[in-house]
């Protein structure tokens, strides 16, 4: 190329623009207000004869762009009117010629730049006004379906200006996106130029068709609302005309602002749509318009998006659950578990727990403690004695009185869709014939099943996975199978005495003098003498009755307080006797001495551990074998199986055989009204029939539990930690087990480790071994 056709080069200074392209011919106002712009442009009037290059930055966030912000074509302008504003410029410019930016240079005070000035490209000429009219053709089509048009581009077009004028004219009014205003800037060729405006201005009629579309839509409807109106309120001055009440009408328009204002599913909105048709149809005198608006009350006031936030605090958490329950760290766990992946994963399918144990231990306290540590709205349910299954899934609408079943209520005193549910005594359910609590409770407690939970009132589903369940349960074998399967397990076990004295530290006397008035120094009570009423008055796993037995001792205080004029009382062993009586129970209850046919067995009750006598007797007879103590089915086998291994090894315990023929033998369980049945009972009889019939005594401070089969093997047992507390409990020093529960010895406290020594057993010979007397 020679020197004579090369494109000119210019250095002007630089302003940038953001989402506005000037094109050649074109006169366009902006307002310049960064430091760098307004400098640039007082710079070109100054000494570049007001011209000026402009150019658009890629994203229109940035505040200071640098080179690479920048597009690499602009335009060059002339600067044609200033107005000078409060804080910046009001610029008039006229579009010139289009420039390639070469070389840019950014320094403190503005922005230059080296330019080539580039030159439009002649293209095929009939091909030039095939394209002028394929354009004035799309002008008049976009201009039947669109509003947006400027007038001004219809006038240029009749004008018969110059194609290359007429494309930056379209180009700079026609609302086309940044991006593609740029690629028209970008391109030389004239022809190029008109096609790429053709293709803009195809898609934009297609938008103005589905835009027209929209808006008869939209009108259409305004109109069905407006015919809709206008039909109720004929409909409504007819009634007031008859005397109708016009109570409906207005609890109508409640309901509709309602649904319009709250973000109800769309299933619910439609279904309390149609309810609200019908009961503006019934008149005011009929029965079903109250149960039709019971209805919709219940359906709106249920929590269908409510939500409150979990606390993700952990570890404050933790001091909420530790604040409340001492011990329990099995529960704890789970609980900042759970948390802890909610937080990991933030979202999580709420686990449904079940707290296992004997009554007072804590459990119903506990799930209260979890919603507050939670920060979540707390709700009970009770199950003991529920046998209906109305209760459960709700009554069906055709019923006189019907209502919603008891989730669906809680959930609604709840007012939110996570709350904490207390499902408490879910081992006392029963069923009659009006069907099966059990089976309905399996999708509530489902987590695959109870996003869609249905109930028979409501008859929409409700989704219940973000509440969280926690069950109560005294005994696990009470839970039927299916339901137990879908349940996670925590067993609560017996509080050692230690546990029950901080307790009781900690929780019970603070609780107690607070809600009887008394201020600290008014009533002091030590440990040796919260002891004392543990050992002495109460016998259970929990401290409910320890709790019971505080408070009667704060208010005899505030009595004598009042009465006899105290300041201050330190309970004693002897005020205890005077204000509780004689005591209760004997601690340490245990044989005195080693006895023949008297063993010590260990029990597992309801209210956790216990030991159990077994007495053995014979007399002349003929071979029977009586049992007594309201004993289980159970219990009686392993008295028969136990008899029988002995009399089978009868030489191997140098027992003569025909003792068995001549003379009957008495197995009895004292407390005969307590019923007792378990699989624990073997080791316990069999070492008592030995006993018995080689004379030989027991030790009197060893307990034992285990079952036996008729090879003479142990085998395991539960509830080994409450069986060893109770052992504790009452002094015993040495408890044989079956060598199978060794495991469980982790679960048994250490002071009642530290305490008690604990004989692993196979076989029956070893128990022997370690009970009898040698």
């Amino acid at each position: 190329m020679s020197e004579k056709d090369a494109n000119p080069i210019v250095q002007l200074p630089l302003v940038c623009t953001r989402g506005v392209i000037v094109f050649p011919d074109q006169d366009v106002i902006i307002d310049v207000g960064r430091e760098k712009s307004t400098r640039a442009v007082d710079e070109a009037q100054e000494k570049f004869d007001s011209q000026v290059v402009l150019v658009a930055q890629r994203d229109l966030a940035v505040e200071a762009p640098e080179i690479n912000d920048l597009y690499s074509f602009g335009t060059l302008c002339q600067i044609r009117h200033i107005r000078r504003m409060d804080g910046y410029l009001r610029v008039k410019f006229k579009g010139l010629q289009r420039v390639k930016l070469h070389t840019i240079i950014n320094d403190d005070e503005m922005m230059s730049v080296t330019a080539e000035v580039m030159q439009d490209i002649e293209q095929d000429h009939l091909e030039e006004v095939a394209l002028v009219r394929k354009i004035a053709r799309q002008f008049e089509e976009i201009e039947a379906v669109s509003q947006n048009i400027p007038k001004e581009m219809i006038n240029e077009l009749a004008k018969g200006v110059s194609a290359a004028r007429l494309s930056d004219q379209i180009a700079q009014i026609f609302p086309f996106s940044i991006e593609k205003r740029q690629t028209i800037l970008e391109t030389f060729g004239v022809n190029d130029r008109l096609i790429l405006i053709l293709q803009e201005m195809e898609s934009e009629k297609e938008l103005s068709v589905i835009e027209n579309k929209i808006n008869d839509k939209v009108k259409n409807r305004i109109e069905e609302n407006q015919k809709e109106y206008y039909l109720r309120e004929k409909m409504r001055a007819i009634k007031e005309e008859l005397g109708d009440v016009a109570e409906a009408d207005k609890d109508a328009d409640e309901i509709r602002k309602r649904l319009d204002e709250n973000p109800y599913p769309e299933n619910i909105k439609k279904k309390v749509k149609e309810e609200l048709s019908r009961y503006e149809m019934l008149p005011a005198a009929s029965g079903e318009t109250g149960v039709i608006k019971t209805y919709i009350d219940w359906v709106m006031d249920l929590p269908w998006w409510q939500e409150s936030k979990d606390n993700e605090n952990l570890q404050e958490a933790s001091d909420v659950l530790d604040a409340d329950h001492y011990g329990l760290e099995k529960v704890k766990e789970r609980i900042l578990e759970y948390l802890a992946v909610k937080q990991m994963t933030n979202s999580l399918r709420a686990p449904i727990i079940c707290l296992v144990g004997p009554p007072g231990v804590g459990k119903t306290s506990l799930a209260k403690s979890v919603a507050k540590a939670l920060n979540r709205k707390f709700v009970k349910i009770s199950l003991g004695g529920v046998k209906d299954e109305s209760e459960i899934r709700g009554h069906r609408r055709t019923y006189l009185g019907s209502m919603p079943g008891r989730f669906i209520q809680a959930m609604k005193k709840a007012g939110t869709i996570n709350p904490v549910f207390l499902i408490d005594e879910i081992d006392k359910m029963a069923s009659d014939y009006k069907g099966d609590p059990a089976s309905a409770m399996l999708e509530v407690l489902d987590p695959e099943q109870n996003a869609m939970f249905s109930d028979h009132y409501i008859e929409e589903t409700y989704d219940l996975s973000k509440v969280m369940f926690i069950a109560t349960a005294n005994y696990l074998e009470n839970i039927p199978n299916a339901l137990r399967d879908r349940l996670e397990i925590i067993e609560l076990s017996s509080y050692t005495e230690l546990e029950k004295i901080e307790i009781a530290k900690r929780h019970l006397v603070p609780k107690q003098m607070n809600e009887n008035g008394l201020k600290s120094s008014q009533l002091k009570i030590e440990d040796d003498m919260i002891s004392y009423l543990i050992r002495y008055y109460t016998r259970e796993s929990g401290v409910r009755q320890l709790e019971r037995v505080i408070a009667t001792v704060c208010r005899k205080s505030v009595l004598a307080i009042l009465k006899d004029g105290k300041r201050s009382i330190k309970v004693t062993k002897k005020l205890i006797n005077t204000w509780l009586g004689h005591e209760k129970f004997e601690y340490g209850k245990r044989e005195k001495k080693d006895q023949v046919g008297t063993v010590t067995g260990l029990a597992y009750t309801s209210f956790g551990g216990d030991v159990l006598q077994i007495e053995v007797t014979q007399f002349e007879g003929k071979g029977k074998l009586v049992i007594t103590g309201q004993l289980g089915d159970v219990m009686k086998e392993s008295a028969s199986i136990a008899y029988d291994y002995v009399r089978a090894n009868a030489k191997k315990f140098k027992i003569k055989p025909e003792v068995f023929d001549k003379t009957d033998v008495h197995i009895h369980v004292p407390e005969g009204a307590v019923p007792k049945d378990g699989p624990s009972a073997g080791v316990t009889l069999t070492t008592a029939l030995v006993s018995l019939f080689t004379g030989t005594p027991v030790k009197a401070d060893l307990a034992m539990t285990g079952e036996v089969t008729l090879r003479g093997n142990v085998l395991p047992i539960g509830g080994l930690k409450e069986k060893s507390m109770a052992a504790h409990r009452c002094g015993i020093s040495t408890i044989v087990i079956p060598k199978a529960n060794v495991k469980d010895l982790d679960d048994v406290p250490q002071a009642v480790k530290d305490a008690v020594t604990f004989i692993p057993a196979e076989k029956i010979s070893q128990v022997l071994d370690a009970a009898l007397v040698k």
